[in-house]
Formats: C-alpha cells, sequence, structure tokens
C-alpha cells in the first residue's frame, strides 16, 4: 500500500503503468510467502525445545512468545530467529513505508493549492490509519520493559495478550471499514442509514 500511495502521488500519470498485475501480484506473494517462511522456522525451533510439567499457554493463541515462556531449556537460537524475522517482517516494511512517505509528504508540500494537497493527503489517510493502529500496538507490545515481580508479569502477560488479541482480531477487522469509509458510495449510504435512524427515533 505504501508502494501503491508513493506511485499514485509521486507519479500519478504512470501509474497505471507501474501498478499493474505483474507489479502488484509478486509483492502481494512476497508477503505471504515471507509470513509461511516465517512460520514454519520458528515452529519447528520451537518443536526441538524440552518442555516441563507446566503445559498451560498463557494466551489467547498459540503465539511463540508465549510459548518459549514455557521451555526449560536454552532459547537462544529461538531468540536469534525471532530478531532476525523481526527486522524482516517489521523493520524493513516499516522502513519502505517510511521512506515512501517522505516522498509523499515532499511531493504533497510542493503542491501549490490547498484543495490538491487535501485531496493528496485524504488519498493516504486510510493507510496511515493502519500502519499506525498496527505498528502502534506492536511497538507497545514488544517494545515495553519486562517486569520482574511474579505478581506484575502476570499483569503484563494479561495485557500482552489483550494487545496481541487487538493486532490480531481488531486491526484486520478495522481495516475494510477504514478503506471503504473511502468510498463516496458508502460513505453516503452510512449519512442515509444515520440520517433515517435518528428521524425515526425522533
Amino acid at each position: 500500500m505504501a508502494i501503491d500511495r508513493y506511485v499514485a502521488i509521486c507519479y500519478p500519470l504512470r501509474y497505471p503503468v507501474v501498478m499493474r498485475k505483474n507489479a502488484y501480484l509478486p509483492m502481494a506473494a512476497g508477503s505471504w510467502v515471507t509470513g509461511l517462511v516465517d512460520s514454519v522456522v520458528q515452529t519447528s525451533f520451537a518443536m526441538q525445545l524440552p518442555f516441563c510439567t507446566n503445559n498451560v499457554i498463557n494466551h489467547f493463541v498459540c503465539e511463540i512468545v508465549a510459548i518459549l515462556k514455557l521451555a526449560c531449556g536454552d532459547i537462544s537460537i529461538n531468540v536469534i530467529s525471532m530478531e532476525g524475522s523481526n527486522l524482516i517482517v517489521w523493520v524493513i516494511p516499516l522502513l519502505v513505508i517510511s521512506i515512501s512517505y517522505i516522498f509523499i509528504v515532499a511531493t504533497i508540500l510542493r503542491i501549490p493549492s490547498t484543495e490538491g494537497k487535501r485531496k493528496a493527503f485524504s488519498t493516504c489517510s486510510a493507510h496511515l490509519t493502519v500502519v499506525i493502529i498496527f505498528y502502534g500496538t506492536i511497538f507497545f507490545m514488544y517494545a515495553k520493559p519486562k517486569s520482574k515481580s511474579s505478581v506484575d508479569a502476570d499483569n503484563q502477560d494479561i495485557i500482552e495478550a489483550l494487545i496481541s488479541l487487538f493486532y490480531g482480531v481488531m486491526t484486520p477487522m478495522l481495516n475494510p471499514l477504514i478503506y471503504s469509509l473511502r468510498n463516496k458510495d458508502v460513505k453516503a449510504a452510512v449519512k442515509n442509514m444515520m440520517s433515517r435512524k435518528t428521524s425515526g427515533g425522533m
């Protein structure tokens, strides 16, 4: 989406030529393959670990971090592989998004009319909203310091599970809503529905 917005705003006349099927299909396939390979690698490393008597995963899902907490062996290889995958899956895409938006903002600031600037920023608003929600929750979950006391650690596990639920369930549920509200027909239908509800309730 960042590349799509970059081409749409920085090179609008070349957009139909650049963003064709042979451009966006490899990008989508690359995302899927990267996620699949990362899952297979993390799962295979986790399956080789010894686990003790505690077999209750303190999480909504079998997230790798929650599973590693149950291991009684050395998890250094798992940690290294997770750091490598975080670089590939989180950091590099965030860098691509950031660089594309630097060029987008520079291009928008060169637009002479205020209306043109507003329309250009509006084009990016849905994508930026999703990026901020997604990366914000992930950063909050993985960047905060770990607690030492057992009571705080239990509370931290609950908070981590809720944040994981938010970015794993709520963000994908919000995506269609955020992107569709930019559609004029959807906006008109929502306004029509809301006005009927308010007039019907009076």
